[in-house]
C-alpha cells in the first residue's frame, strides 16, 4: 500500500501525457533537429567569415551596386543565423520540458498536445486549439 501511494505521488508530479519511452523518442527527434540546426549555423558563420575574408579580392567589390548586393547577402545571412539560433532555443526549451516531465502540455490551455502535432512540430508549446485562438486575436494586416 505504501508503494502504491509513492507511485501515485510520483504520477501526480508528472504532468506529461506521455510515457518515459515516448518522451525518449521525442528527445531523440529534438536532439537530431538541434544538431542539424547547429550545423547550419556553423555553415552560415563560415560563409560570413569567408565573405569578410574575400571582400576586397574581386573587381566587383569596387562597384557601388555590387557592394550593396554583397551587404544585402551578408544581412540575409545574419538574419538566417539569428532565426536558427532562436529555433535552437525553442528546441532547448523542449528538451527542458522533457526533463521536467511537462512536455506535451499546452502552456495556454493546460491540456495535452496531440502526439501528431508534436511529431510535426516537436518544439511547440501550444495545442492546435490554442494556436487557432491566438490567430483569431491577431489583427489582419492589410496588403
Amino acid at each position: 500500500m505504501a508503494a502504491s501511494k509513492a507511485t501515485k505521488k510520483a504520477d501526480d508530479h508528472r504532468r506529461t501525457p506521455f510515457t518515459d519511452a515516448e518522451l525518449e523518442e521525442f528527445r531523440v527527434i529534438i536532439e537530431e533537429k538541434r544538431e542539424s540546426a547547429v550545423a547550419e549555423i556553423d555553415d552560415m558563420r563560415s560563409q560570413v567569415d569567408d565573405t569578410r575574408e574575400h571582400e576586397s579580392d574581386t573587381a566587383y567589390s569596387f562597384h557601388m551596386a555590387d557592394a550593396g548586393t554583397d551587404a544585402m547577402e551578408m544581412e540575409k545571412l545574419y538574419l538566417m543565423i539569428a532565426r536558427q539560433q532562436k529555433y535552437v532555443g525553442y528546441l532547448d526549451r523542449a528538451l527542458s520540458r522533457i526533463d521536467n516531465k511537462t512536455y506535451g502540455v499546452c502552456k495556454v490551455t493546460g491540456e495535452p498536445i496531440a502526439k501528431k502535432r508534436l511529431l510535426a512540430v516537436p518544439h511547440t508549446e501550444i495545442s492546435i486549439a490554442a494556436k487557432k485562438q491566438q490567430q483569431k486575436k491577431k489583427p489582419v494586416q492589410d496588403a
